[in-house]
């Protein structure tokens, strides 16, 4: 990319936000902010006992990861967020206007593959269909490109930061 943006990470639980976040900052050279950092510990809580959040959950959550994009305006940074609905992504532009977001996109039976492989991770697998159910699709009207989780985590890199660079072309 041509000019450093703020480039939210987003998708489903275990798509690899957290895997592809720093090897995207790392390769653009600039910083990353792990998402679920942002959660209060309520919302920890809650996931952890198998419940989806609300939005009355998520608004406080995406107000800090916006706070968090507002203030690397103009100097990059990758941070990762579900933003699985339009109004999410909507409520992080409203802190972060010229962030642009990568979808990470992938089978269901892949995703959920890699969540049971995880280990120490809050959001259990019981969860992903509500993720599915939720989740809204970048629209075209909105800045961010979608890129399958298939492969290496090195390979999805690359391929995010070769779609993130057409987008400035």
């Amino acid at each position: 990319m041509s000019t450093p943006h703020v480039v939210v990470v987003m998708g489903v639980a275990g798509t690899g936000k957290t895997t592809i976040g720093p090897l995207l900052a790392a390769e653009l050279g600039v910083p990353y902010a792990e998402g679920d950092d942002f959660h209060p510990p309520a919302n920890i809580a809650k996931m952890s006992a198998g419940t989806p959040l609300d939005d009355d959950d998520r608004w406080p959550w995406l107000d800090a990861i916006g706070e968090w994009a507002h203030g690397r305006a103009g100097l990059g940074g990758v941070v990762s967020s579900s933003a699985l609905k339009r109004a999410y992504r909507d409520r992080l532009r409203e802190g972060a206007p010229d962030a642009v977001f990568l979808h990470l996109t992938g089978d269901r039976e892949l995703i959920e593959e890699r969540m049971a492989d995880r280990k120490g991770h809050f959001m259990p697998t019981a969860l992903l269909d509500s993720q599915f159910a939720t989740l809204q699709p970048l629209r075209a009207d909105e800045a961010g490109v979608s890129v399958d989780v298939s492969g290496t985590p090195t390979e999805i890199t690359q391929r995010a930061v070769a779609a993130l660079r057409r987008l400035d072309s």
